[in-house]
């Protein structure tokens, strides 16, 4: 069984509580196990959480969730850059697989709203499949 943990950001909780929800559900569907959940503020915050959940031994691979909404400047485009270099580098670091199950940058609400099932499903999905990949390598 696939044991996983999850982390997912507080800031705009009103997209990301349906998405932690759904991946919960879809985790069971596949017979993976969750963990560990962290909560953590921002999305700029995720990879401190990944990295604590990677270095965990009962843990095979760390999901992520979060939205970056769209603004006036281009902060979604530089939180969403770093975050995902990041998670990317920890995976590496931890030889882990941390999936991406963050919206945007670019979107609006709406849009992230109507793309809740799909950032979670994936994200979820990706964590399972490279779990189950990698220990054939």
């Amino acid at each position: 069984m696939v044991k996983l943990g999850i982390c997912a950001s507080e800031f705009n909780f009103d997209i990301v509580s349906p998405m932690l929800e759904f991946a919960r559900r879809h985790a069971e569907f596949l017979g993976a196990q969750i963990v560990a959940e962290v909560m953590v503020p921002g999305v700029y915050d995720l990879p401190l959480a990944a990295k604590k959940l990677a270095e965990r031994g009962d843990i095979d691979a760390v999901v992520t969730l979060g939205a970056v909404i769209e603004g006036e400047t281009g902060h979604d485009e530089i939180i969403m850059q770093h975050a995902t270099r990041k998670l990317i580098d920890l995976g590496i670091q931890y030889g882990k697989p941390i999936t991406l199950g963050i919206s945007g940058p670019g979107m609006s609400r709406v849009q992230a709203l109507e793309r809740v099932n799909d950032y979670a499903r994936r994200a979820v999905e990706a964590a399972v499949k490279m779990v189950k990949r990698l220990e054939k390598v």
